[in-house]
């Protein structure tokens, strides 16, 4: 282990995704960057693997909650026991490739270029690497980008855009760049952002999570940014179905909250002007165009919640 490398916290939940995990810390062991703690959170799965982890993993630190606390609840529960001068929040779906000493890349992987970043970067808060959809052969064949930065959320419409989505990498991304929000799959934080800005708040418990926490860094002086040399593959939505009752009450219910927590005067006023004329009828109108008329409750539901809370 190099001794001057600053020690990263790798933070990741686990929610009836055993094998996915397990998928994951292989990956971290095959990295180069030795100097790490690795905090596996299980979020009140059905079946407890604690005893798995204690008896076949027992340098990761497991931690295991009965309550589902959500993304941003499991998640800062190991922020409270975390001693990394960085932490690095990686979803249990998601695999850091392995590129130690491949000249293309510097000889450096993924862990090391986003700490370099920060050194490069006095004022950089947060940085999440250039994210790719997951396939087997993870490099040998072009990838398909899922993220490679943000534009803000726009004050009316409550929507952004994801830079180079569902993009080919042809190397079109190849340098650190400011966006408007990291991405929740795979984001690394410096320690004295946590102490400074605060853990994520945990009641959006899924979705927006991020992009929240992003606002109060940004607003707190500090750089967010993504650096696309470093790479993670992401098995998208293997934990959400595509389209599900779940999936549709927290987008709704939190792009809202977000708007509410992040935005006000004329802004939010133009954003309720907008949800009410424009938003509610198109959405449940296209519930009902495409065959989805049973996602009109949990959306009415989510816009419901934000009028009672």
């Amino acid at each position: 282990m190099n001794n001057t490398e600053p020690l990263i916290s790798i933070i990741t939940v686990n929610y009836n995704g055993l094998d996915m995990t397990l998928d994951l810390l292989k990956s971290i062991d095959n990295q180069s960057y030795k100097n790490l703690e690795i905090f596996v959170v299980d979020n009140a799965s059905k079946e407890d693997p604690t005893a798995f982890f204690q008896k076949n993993y027992p340098y990761v630190k497991f931690i295991r909650s009965e309550k589902n606390l959500g993304f941003a609840g499991g998640n800062n529960l190991a922020v409270k026991e975390a001693k990394g001068d960085f932490l690095f929040f990686i979803n249990n779906d998601a695999e850091i490739p392995v590129d130690e000493g491949n000249p293309a890349n510097g000889g450096e992987g993924t862990l090391q270029k986003l700490v370099a970043l920060f050194n490069e970067k006095p004022k950089l808060g947060i940085v999440s690497p250039l994210l790719l959809y997951f396939n087997e052969s993870k490099g040998n064949d072009k990838d398909l980008i899922q993220y490679a930065g943000t534009t803000r959320v726009d004050s009316l419409t409550a929507r952004n855009k994801t830079l180079g989505e569902k993009e080919w990498d042809n190397g079109q991304f190849n340098t650190a760049t400011e966006t408007a929000y990291a991405h929740g799959a795979a984001m690394m934080i410096k320690r004295e952002v946590v102490d400074n800005v605060g853990v994520m708040f945990e009641d959006f418990f899924l979705y927006y999570e991020e992009l929240d926490w992003c606002e109060r860094i940004r607003k707190a002086g500090y750089e967010i940014y993504v650096e696309p040399r470093a790479r993670v593959y992401h098995k998208e939505s293997a934990s959400v179905q595509k389209v599900s009752g779940l999936k549709t009450y927290y987008l709704n219910r939190n792009r809202i909250y977000f708007m509410r927590r992040n935005f006000g005067g004329i802004n939010l006023l133009g954003f309720y002007l907008f949800l009410i004329f424009f938003t509610i009828p198109k959405n449940i109108f296209t519930f009902i165009l495409k065959g989805e008329a049973n996602q009109i409750k949990p959306f009415l539901k989510a816009i419901w919640w934000n009028v009672a809370h």
